[in-house]
């Protein structure tokens, strides 16, 4: 296992400790605001830093963001947490917190269990318009 797949599973394990401890609940600080996930977590590299002075693009998560997503404001919530693609952002807009928090529980578990069987494996996630393609000529 090279040093960047063992850096990237210790991220990854972190997060899903953080979520099942409950990070992603209310804050005592400020519990009007909802958290956010991937942003609200330490494992981000702007963590507690309204001003983000770090480029997303050198966030290990990246890797796992699809090539048309990596330029959003905040490229991590469009990472397919789901077989059928669904993203934080999709829960954050059509789902619940409990169904986001499940959801990326096992995303993670899948990428920590891939990255242990045999290194990181980069997942070609297929582009919104190869989906549409694929739909209409009934593939």
């Amino acid at each position: 296992m090279t040093q960047q797949e063992r850096d990237v599973l210790e991220m990854l394990k972190f997060e899903l400790k953080f979520v099942e401890d409950g990070g992603y609940g209310r804050s005592t600080r400020t519990p009007w605001k909802a958290t956010r996930t991937f942003q609200d977590s330490p494992s981000c590299l702007n963590f507690d830093d309204p001003t983000r002075p770090h480029p997303c693009s050198d966030c290990m998560l990246m890797q796992f963001v699809p090539q048309e997503r990596k330029n959003e404001d905040v490229p991590c919530w469009f990472i397919p947490l789901s077989k059928n693609g669904e993203t934080a952002d999709y829960y954050s807009r059509c789902g619940t917190q409990l169904e986001l928090e499940e959801a990326l529980a096992g995303w993670l578990r899948n990428q920590i269990r891939r990255i242990e069987e045999g290194g990181l494996v980069k997942v070609q996630i297929p582009s919104e318009e190869d989906v549409e393609v694929c739909r209409l000529a009934g593939t």
